[in-house]
């Protein structure tokens, strides 16, 4: 019994569109992979550098009260303040 060549025609176009769609799925969730790892990405990258800006903002407040005290005074320490009695 031979099959005609439609019908073997079907079949095949039965089974690359069977073998494209797994394809399709494949690549989907190769791209969806991608998309999640860019995000979890960005989002330390993001947090890295709030970090980071808090650290330098802070430097520059540090800084900003060092030139803001008198020459000659210095912060008080454990040392000092027992020194003068308190």
């Amino acid at each position: 019994m031979q099959r005609s060549a439609r019908s073997r025609a079907d079949q095949k176009f039965a089974k690359s569109v069977h073998q494209n769609s797994d394809a399709a799925k494949e690549r989907e969730k190769a791209d969806r992979a991608v998309r999640e790892k860019t995000t979890r990405l960005r989002a330390l990258r993001l947090a890295k550098e709030a970090t980071d800006r808090e650290e330098a903002d802070a430097k520059k407040l540090a800084k900003a009260a060092r030139a803001a005290r008198p020459k000659g005074e210095k912060g008080a320490t454990k040392s000092s303040a027992a020194k003068s009695g308190a």
